[in-house]
């Protein structure tokens, strides 16, 4: 039996809930950490950037208005989902960093219950940050958070899988909807996360995942006037700056790189509260 030829594959975009190929017919080569060829992956536009901020902004009504339970439970939803496909996960994680199959597992398991995290948190988040003032006077005064609205992420270079979930949880687990430029390294396990994403309850937009140059599609998403906040995280020192002065012009929401994150490490309420804003009420006592 003669060797038959692998079928090499394309990975498209993600963007309101199906796979387009990006409307520039762009792509580039994707290698391993040994620089063998992994696969093709779509290269996004400035147009794919605003088709993705278009479709998380039509969905955001719908996913902030959920309750937060309900939030929760799709969050654990896709946590289940990502554990059924872990064989696939642990390979395109070893490949992408490198490191052995014991260690891409460890990567995997960790995103499962990164995810399973921010899950519990869902409908705790408002309890924390929310609070009753004690003012002057006859009123009751209340402060809660919600949502700030589309939020843009450059996702980490390193961590592919660990990481992406890392910075795209929190952000839809309080009720925003966000559009990623994923690793132009490793961008396999964010597609992969996708098809995940798409097979889940998560609704069709709640995150949407371009894959290509960070370098030419951050500042586009930045200076994007529908865009509320910007998670810069992946981004160097010098994007990093040049993304926050275009941010500036309708006054986004910008978590700034801090170095190297270690993944690992318990991830507090920061990322949750970074993009959520404060509403406070107040209402006459005794009518």
């Amino acid at each position: 039996m003669s060797e038959r030829l692998s079928v090499r594959k394309t990975y498209k975009l993600y963007i309101g809930g199906a796979f387009p190929r990006s409307e520039s017919g762009r792509s580039y080569v994707v290698t391993g950490a040994k620089g063998e060829f992994l696969a093709n992956a779509s290269k996004a536009s400035r147009k794919d950037v605003r088709d993705a901020v278009s479709a998380a902004r039509k969905a955001f009504p719908g996913w902030s208005s959920a309750t937060a339970y309900n939030r929760g439970q799709i969050l654990y939803r896709i946590a289940e989902m990502l554990e059924g496909r872990r064989a696939q996960f642990v390979s395109e994680v070893a490949e992408a960093d490198g490191v052995s199959g014991k260690k891409a597992g460890e990567l995997v398991d960790a995103a499962v219950d990164r995810l399973v995290w921010y899950a519990g948190w869902s409908d705790k988040i408002s309890s924390l940050r929310g609070s009753a003032n004690p003012v002057a006077g006859p009123y009751f005064n209340l402060s809660t958070p919600e949502p700030t609205g589309v939020v843009g992420i450059v996702a980490p270079p390193m961590g592919p899988l660990f990481g992406l979930v890392s910075v795209i949880a929190p952000v839809i687990v309080t009720g925003n909807t966000c559009v990623v430029i994923a690793s132009e390294r490793a961008p396999l396990p964010s597609i992969t996360l996708a098809e995940v994403l798409a097979t889940s309850d998560l609704p069709g937009g709640v995150v949407n995942i371009l894959t290509g140059s960070s370098a030419e599609m951050a500042p586009w998403l930045a200076g994007h006037m529908d865009v509320n906040g910007l998670d810069l995280t992946g981004a160097d020192a010098e994007l990093a700056q040049k993304c926050e002065e275009l941010a500036a012009e309708n006054l986004k929401r910008v978590l700034r790189p801090n170095g190297k994150t270690d993944w690992a490490a318990d991830p507090g309420t920061g990322r949750m509260t970074a993009f959520l804003e404060t509403k406070t009420v107040w209402h006459p006592i005794g009518i």
